[in-house]
C-alpha cells in the first residue's frame, strides 16, 4: 500500500477550494474552507465512498451530533473523491435504502484527489482513509486520527478531544488520559502532576 503519510498536527490547516453540495441541497462550484470556517473551529472528515457500507454509518454518526458540534462552534465538513452530484444523490437517497438523507453539512467533492493528498490520507492514488482533522479557531490543526478503511471512526471521541482543546483555551490546563468535560485537569508543572496523580492515579 502507498500513502503519503504526514501528520498535520500544529500546522496550518490545508486550505482547498472544490465543489460542495451544501445543507440546503445547492451545489457551489467554489466552496472554500477558510472561507467556511471563518474563525469557527473545523472538524474535516474524510471517508472512501459514496453508497459504500461503513462510509453511511460515519455521516450519520456526525448528523446525529450536529448540534453537539454546533453548540461548540465547531463546523463540520466531509470530503470524499465522488462528485457533488454523487453528493447530492446519495442525500436523495432514503437511510433504509443505505443512503444518508438530507444531513446539514457539507459534503465536499474531491475528484481530482487533491484535497486528500494535501491531509495525507490518499491511499493508492485511489481513496481516502477515514481521516479526521480538528481544527482550532486560528486555522490550526490541534488533533488528527486516521483509521483504516474497514474500522469506523469514533465521533462522540472527537467530541470529546474539542472539549478538551477548549477547556485548555479556556483554563490553561492539560487534559490528562481519558478526560472529559466536567473533569479536572492539570497543571502543567512537576507540582501539578503530582498532585493530580495523587488523587486520580487509580481511576486512569
Amino acid at each position: 500500500m502507498s500513502v503519503d503519510r504526514m501528520v498535520l498536527v500544529g500546522r496550518a490547516v490545508p486550505d482547498f477550494t472544490a465543489p460542495a453540495v451544501m445543507p440546503n441541497n445547492e451545489i457551489i462550484e467554489n466552496f472554500n474552507l477558510q472561507e467556511h470556517l471563518r474563525g469557527s473551529y473545523g472538524a474535516i472528515f474524510f471517508y472512501p465512498l459514496d453508497f459504500t457500507f461503513v462510509c453511511p454509518s460515519e455521516i450519520l454518526a456526525h448528523a446525529h451530533r450536529l448540534q453537539a458540534f454546533q453548540a461548540r462552534n465547531i463546523e463540520v465538513v466531509g470530503v470524499s473523491i465522488d462528485s457533488q452530484f454523487t453528493h447530492l444523490a446519495w442525500k436523495n437517497t432514503p437511510v433504509p435504502q443505505g443512503g444518508i438523507g438530507n444531513i446539514q453539512f457539507p459534503l465536499v467533492a474531491d475528484l481530482t484527489k487533491a484535497i486528500s493528498r494535501s491531509f495525507g490520507v490518499l491511499v493508492e492514488e485511489s481513496i481516502a482513509l477515514r481521516g479526521t482533522f480538528l481544527i482550532d479557531r486560528a486555522g490550526i490543526v490541534r488533533h488528527q486520527v486516521v483509521n483504516d478503511l474497514p474500522l469506523g471512526r469514533n465521533v462522540d471521541d472527537l467530541l470529546r478531544v474539542a472539549d478538551a482543546l477548549q477547556f485548555h483555551e479556556e483554563h490553561g490546563e492539560v487534559c490528562p488520559a481519558g478526560w472529559q468535560k466536567g473533569h479536572p485537569g492539570m497543571q502543567a508543572t512537576p507540582t501539578g502532576v503530582a498532585a493530580y496523580l495523587a488523587q486520580h492515579a487509580e481511576t486512569l
